[in-house]
């Protein structure tokens, strides 16, 4: 089978393997040809290789083919009717950062909490989603001209997003969904990025959910802390895993990939893999050699660390030099969910926050406070609809003790730690154009000698943080932190006003 994009000889050898695999799934790239699904036939492969490698450039390739045959996309923002003989796809994250990262590259993926739930839709909105769709006719709907849903048309033309699309038209995508349900229904083909990321409960919903599920992973990765150093894919089975070896990123030069695959030398040592930081970062200014932790940088993209003690550090230190005081956040202030305490009948409040984006791990900026006390307007950072307003439970953990400060609190609703630094294994799935690493913790892991999964410990952590650097990797070898160049900025945040999702706000 030939695309349009030239792959290399093994992942043209993964393209053919996931190819056969869809075929017997009765999805026939070749000829085109959709058969409807078959009952009690399931599979399940997976996709690995390093950075570099090719992963994402090979999901996105099988994307573009299966849209070509007429597989419908089930996206982030719409979920046509169901219908017996439809093929469908759904791509999914487990974080909104790393379902972004896919969206910037032109691939509708949503995040893995959002598939687990489906919309309600208004009625008269629907038709017009239907009709964007090419499922329906075009709709005639009271107080809406022709030329609004021309522009609506229009739009959906050339984004694919039907909130978009119903904005276009002067209409609010948030009254489009009145609220979510969990699914009950399963649906066809999934394709999973960071799939290092899942531990066995996830794979078991996934696979529960999709007939045909494809894991696309990185097993240098750190795998989730309560996997004891294990991947969903460890345990697959050998003919049902593609590796690829060729790192295709390397041709562009890129020195943070060089210096990431530099650790699979077992004979490195921290100190001679410091000398290269060094060295890498006097050729090219894509390394930067930091003497200290630049706080401009922390707001929107968070400090690496790998221990606790030093994240909790860094974060007053960040409070600190803003002159934040210890009752209220600033404007601008970033933030990590933690959770959302809910009690049982608050279950459509929990889905609600859930499918906007405010999963565990989620980053967030606070806007200002909400209408009433302990609520708080955010920005949540890589999701497909990102102001919100919700109850909020804000933690900001003190150095030495035992409980963390609360500047306020509702008595219930979503729960956040505060977001200046974060650890490598909770800024797995996440990726930021400027990445500072705090070389000083990993020097801790190495001394300590710890293994995991075969590996050095500090190596796997040093992997996962120089990988999640898009453009500039900062190596920060001082406890120091600079002064900021001003105050935290939230106008490049505010499109539009947050709006009010949750009526939790109004009748508390």
């Amino acid at each position: 089978m030939t695309t349009a994009l030239t792959l290399s000889h093994d992942q043209a050898a993964a393209f053919d393997n996931i190819t056969e695999m869809l075929r017997a799934a009765g999805v026939d790239l070749e000829d085109n040809l959709l058969t409807p699904p078959r009952d009690g036939k399931s599979s399940v492969a997976a996709v690995v290789g390093k950075a570099g490698s090719g992963k994402t450039l090979l999901l996105a390739e099988l994307v573009k083919e299966l849209d070509s045959a007429g597989v419908t996309i089930v996206s982030g923002d719409y979920e046509g009717k169901k219908h017996k003989d439809r093929r469908t796809l759904a791509i999914l994250a487990p974080t909104n950062k790393a379902a972004s990262v896919l969206r910037m590259r032109g691939v509708p993926a949503t995040t893995i909490h959002r598939i687990l739930y489906t919309p309600v839709y208004d009625p008269e909105y629907e038709r017009i989603a239907e009709w964007l769709a090419g499922q329906g006719e075009r709709p005639e709907i009271e107080g809406l001209t022709d030329e609004a849903l021309n522009r609506a048309h229009a739009f959906y033309q050339s984004h694919k997003s039907i909130p978009g699309a119903l904005a276009a038209a002067g209409l609010r995508g948030s009254d489009f969904i009145t609220g979510w349900k969990r699914r009950d229904e399963p649906l066809d083909i999934g394709f999973v990025d960071e799939g290092s990321m899942l531990d066995d409960r996830q794979f078991e919903d996934l696979k529960e959910i999709f007939s045909t599920l494809l894991l696309f992973g990185d097993p240098a990765q750190l795998a989730p802390v309560n996997q004891s150093g294990a991947m969903v894919f460890d345990t697959m089975p050998v003919d049902s895993k593609f590796e690829l070896q060729r790192i295709h990123r390397q041709d562009a030069d890129n020195p943070i990939l060089d210096l990431a695959h530099a650790l699979a030398d077992p004979m490195l040592d921290f100190q001679s893999f410091e000398q290269m930081i060094e060295e890498a970062a006097k050729r090219d200014d894509r390394v930067v050699w930091s003497q200290r932790v630049e706080v401009d940088l922390m707001a929107r993209s968070p400090v690496l660390v790998w221990r606790n003690a030093t994240r909790i550090r860094l974060i007053n230190a960040f409070r600190a030099v803003y002159d934040a005081p210890d009752d209220m956040l600033l404007e601008g202030e970033p933030l990590i969910c933690d959770g959302i305490e809910l009690p049982l009948k608050h279950r459509k409040k929990r889905l609600d926050l859930e499918a906007r984006g405010l999963i565990k791990g989620a980053q967030v900026i606070y806007l200002e406070p909400g209408r009433k006390p302990g609520f708080s307007r955010l920005h949540v950072i890589g999701a497909e609809d990102p102001q919100v307003s919700a109850a909020s439970i804000v933690k900001i953990e003190k150095p030495d003790e035992e409980e963390p400060f609360i500047p306020f609190a509702a008595r219930m609703g979503a729960t956040f730690l505060h977001g200046a630094a974060v650890t490598i294994h909770k800024a797995q799935g996440s990726q930021w154009e400027d990445v500072q690493v705090f070389a000083p913790d990993l020097y801790v892991a190495s001394k300590m000698g710890r293994i995991e999964a075969g590996q050095p410990l500090w190596k796997r952590l040093a992997y996962v943080a120089i990988t999640r650097a898009q453009e500039r990797l900062h190596w920060v070898v001082r406890n120091r932190l600079s002064r900021p160049s001003g105050p935290l900025r939230v106008d490049d945040l505010r499109v539009a006003p947050a709006p009010l999702t949750l009526t939790q706000e109004e009748t508390t």
